[in-house]
Formats: C-alpha cells, sequence, structure tokens
C-alpha cells in the first residue's frame, strides 16, 4: 500500500533538512507509533522497516526509548536454541 501525505513545502523542507530521508521518518514514526499501541508486534516491526534480526530492531527501539516485548513465546524459542546448541 502507498500513502501518500501533503505538507505545505516549507514545513517540508525544515523536516528535510532534519530528516534526509522524509518518507523514511515518516515509516519510522508510524512504526513505533503502532508498536507502542500494539498495533504491531514485534515480528511485523521488523519485517516492515526492512531489518534482517530482532537485534538490528531492538536497537533501534532503544534509540526510539522504546523497549522490545518479549512473550512466553519467545522464552519458549530462546530456550530451544540454547538446549540445541548445547549452551
Amino acid at each position: 500500500m502507498t500513502i501518500t501525505l501533503e505538507l505545505p513545502e516549507d514545513i517540508a523542507r525544515q523536516l528535510s533538512t532534519a530528516w534526509r530521508d522524509l518518507s523514511r521518518a515518516a515509516m519510522e514514526g508510524l512504526a513505533l507509533e503502532a508498536y507502542r499501541a500494539r498495533k504491531l508486534n514485534s515480528d511485523q516491526m521488523r519485517r516492515l522497516l526492512g531489518f534482517e534480526t530482532r537485534f538490528e530492531l531492538d536497537g533501534f527501539l532503544k534509540q526510539h526509548g522504546v523497549w522490545l516485548e518479549y512473550s512466553v513465546d519467545d522464552l519458549g524459542r530462546d530456550r530451544e536454541t540454547h538446549k540445541r546448541l548445547g549452551l
């Protein structure tokens, strides 16, 4: 889906000086707010923002003062991985 934002030229110029890629900044802002409102989970956030790993997402969220949600399912997957690796 494509979403278009209409901004007054002066505001667009001002924001473009703060953020080089204004489209990416808008997408990140939308994604962060959706995550905070629990409309997106961590896997959806990772896919939306194009991060390969949960570690990349974790770093992004920490930069923005948002802590990664860690579920019981996440714990189970991590325990299985530790077992498989002999840890």
